[in-house]
């Protein structure tokens, strides 16, 4: 995943920009792309601010959380359920396909896991 750019970078690039470098000159000063310096400067004169946005998705929601109610259900019913059971119930049910290891993930962060008992 990748990671945003220093606070401090950001101001620095902003303070060249103001004394009267160009956008490209001050990307190619500091190695990074005329991309970034371009909206780094829009973001600067609209919103005032140089802090980088939040990364992900906006409010963390995928395309399996509107079917939580459903797939927790099924693991309830059924606690012995393997992932690509639950996958294939899903597709047939409501036509969303999902890989078994995204329904694992989801499943943990909702608080679910299998542990084997003999």
């Amino acid at each position: 995943m990748s990671h945003s750019y220093s606070l401090d970078l950001r101001r620095r690039i902003i303070s060249l920009i103001e004394e009267g470098y160009s956008r490209r000159a001050a990307a190619r000063h500091f190695m990074v792309s005329a991309k970034f310096v371009v909206n780094l400067k829009r973001r600067w004169d609209e919103r005032g601010t140089l802090e980088p946005d939040k990364q992900g998705k906006p409010g963390g929601t995928g395309k399996l959380d509107r079917h939580r109610t459903y797939l927790i259900g099924r693991l309830e019913e059924q606690p012995d359920i393997s992932m690509p059971q639950l996958a294939a119930a899903l597709e047939a049910d409501h036509g969303v396909k999902a890989a078994p290891a995204e329904l694992s993930r989801f499943l943990c962060r909702a608080g679910y896991s299998y542990k084997k008992r003999r």
